[in-house]
């Protein structure tokens, strides 16, 4: 059975080095890393890259809606590959968890994720896998919308490379070694 990773972020270059496209740059990473590139799927807006993982087959998926209305496009290639709620692997930035931490973890609250609620509602289940990438909370009075739609910062950007490269791997040891090896492996509280 198929799994399908489900790269939370918005559309366009506008926001392509963004906070909240966190969960796109690590469908990026694994695309780049299997050697296969992203095509527009048919009759969805998105774009696809099949790629395996030691035969695992995995559905790369990054919807061209805004991350607020892209659950339907995901639920629908989920539906169309016959991959479960179980199998399916959101990857997202997160505010409320501190900058550079990262957390796997399976079903519960989408914590006022929009994006999260948009994908729990399509799926109809919260029972999917999250691979949460921890952005921090904005300074001051910052409007949270504002600051994970804002550019990544020169000073971020190692650490925000070293996030994207666990969070790929968190995926493929999710897919091939199970929840908990993967909570074991990565889960911490803090940049590494």
């Amino acid at each position: 059975m198929d799994w399908l990773v489900a790269g939370l972020g918005n559309p366009g270059e506008r926001y392509a080095r963004t906070r909240h496209n966190l969960g796109a740059m690590v469908a990026d990473e694994l695309a780049h890393v299997a050697g296969e590139r992203f095509r527009k799927a048919r009759f969805v807006p998105a774009e696809v890259a099949e790629v395996s993982f030691e035969g695992e087959r995995v559905w790369l998926v990054r919807s061209q809606r805004w991350m607020n209305e892209s659950g339907p496009t995901y639920a629908s290639l989920a539906k169309k590959h016959q991959v479960p709620p179980e199998r399916v692997i959101a990857v997202h930035d997160e505010i409320d968890l501190p900058f550079g931490a990262l957390k796997v973890k399976r079903g519960g609250s989408t914590a006022g994720h929009n994006g999260l609620k948009s994908l729990q509602q399509a799926l109809r289940s919260d029972d999917f896998h999250r691979v949460r990438l921890g952005v921090g909370r904005p300074p001051g009075r910052q409007d949270p919308a504002d600051y994970v739609l804002q550019a990544i910062p020169k000073r971020e950007e190692a650490e925000v490379s070293i996030l994207v490269d666990d969070g790929a791997d968190a995926v493929r040891a999710i897919v091939l070694e199970g929840l908990e090896r993967a909570q074991d492996r990565f889960n911490r509280s803090g940049p590494r």
